[in-house]
């Protein structure tokens, strides 16, 4: 491992959006969430990664050289860190850091700049970011992402930031073979109207390793999805009970037999079959959970990948999970997604909440029918 040369470019608006129940960051809605006061999340992803890479080193007696840009692309942040041990970290001008907010063409232009000097490229950000990498460096060296957006589709990342610390590693003692890996995104104007329109726009060479997300998101909707919504309207449906309702087709058919047409991709709420609340973001997720006491949370994972919280439904927070409590929430999936998935994943930012989330839950997959699955 001596001597590896290590390149890494931040996205700094990468998931803004998520807690406000935007469809994503990229452009316009990044610099609006960014005005409203929206938490810059990518920062903190930054430092989680750092942090478990510096470990990992610590523990193997080993050193990297680390290139970052300037300022809020990279290096700012591992500067309101504390010292990293084991990660020698360069600062490489491809930006001028007094420009704020950064763009695509930013991470275009330091991915360029980079990757003639690194043994690989990780990047922070969702598929927007992907797909600047894609523009840059198309399959010249291999890349590897650490997800922060809202929508994170493509199979180049890591599941977590702690997950792309133990691939790195990997790669670098030569364990993690290199694969190609789809980078694809939806249509954001569609997706905020409540369609799902997917483009497969690349791909891109990633170190295959335990801890790197399988396949891109697959749909639902099939076999037992009927069962289930009548299941739930039948037997686990109660009056005077707030229902949260993750986004998906088969929390959308539980919510048709409840007598509402909720959004397929936004995040609703129902009290006594009736909605009092439609494509919610945080605050208001918040407020009505302070309204009703008994609140249940109703999720779908999503197919290919197994999430079901921190993928395309960040206005749930921890801090929504925490008032719903651990046993509020109802985990749905038809018999075929669920066949396709070795586990059920969760990465809310918050590791208290992924710790109490982890281990065995029911997941109901037809008309009274239901399995245990590990969720990691």
């Amino acid at each position: 491992m001596t001597g590896r040369v290590l390149g890494l470019i931040v996205n700094p608006l990468a998931g803004i959006g998520g807690r406000l129940g935007f469809k994503g960051s990229d452009g316009a809605y990044g610099v609006r969430a960014l005005m409203m006061g929206a938490e810059l999340v990518a920062p903190r992803r930054t430092r989680a990664f750092l942090e478990a890479l510096d470990d990992a080193l610590d523990h193997l007696g080993s050193e990297v050289r680390l290139l970052m840009p300037p300022g809020r692309m990279g290096a700012s942040i591992v500067g309101e860190m504390h010292r990293l041990r084991h990660i020698a970290v360069e600062a490489v001008p491809c930006v001028d850091p007094r420009i704020w907010p950064t763009t695509a063409h930013d991470t275009v232009r330091c991915a360029r700049a980079l990757q003639d000097r690194v043994d690989l490229l990780i990047f922070v950000g969702g598929d927007g970011t992907a797909r600047d990498i894609l523009n840059a460096v198309d399959m010249r060296l291999p890349v590897l992402g650490i997800p922060s957006g809202v929508k994170v589709y493509s199979s180049v990342f890591a599941v977590n930031p702690q997950a792309a610390a133990r691939v790195v590693i990997a790669f670098l003692e030569g364990r993690a073979r290199l694969e190609e890996r789809l980078v694809v995104d939806v249509d954001e104007e569609e997706f905020r109207r409540d369609r799902l329109v997917l483009r497969t726009f690349g791909k891109l060479l990633v170190p295959a390793a335990e801890g790197v997300v399988e396949s891109p998101k697959t749909m639902g909707g099939g076999e037992g999805v009927e069962d289930i919504a009548r299941f739930f309207a039948d037997e686990l449906y109660r009056d005077c009970t707030l229902y949260i309702l993750g986004p998906g087709q088969t929390v959308a058919r539980i919510a048709e037999y409840l007598g509402v047409k909720k959004t397929l991709l936004g995040v609703d709420a129902l009290h006594n079959r009736r909605l009092v609340g439609r494509d919610l973001d945080e605050k208001s997720l918040l407020e009505l959970t302070e309204r009703y006491p008994r609140s249940v949370l109703v999720l779908s994972p999503i197919g290919g990948q197994g999430f079901i919280l921190g993928r395309g439904n960040q206005q749930i927070s921890p801090r929504v999970v925490k008032r719903v409590g651990g046993d509020g929430i109802v985990v749905v999936s038809d018999p075929e997604k669920l066949r396709g998935l070795k586990r059920l994943r969760v990465d809310t930012g918050d590791e208290e909440v992924d710790r109490m989330l982890r281990g065995y839950i029911r997941v109901l997959v037809g008309y009274g029918k239901w399995k245990m699955v590990k969720v990691e």
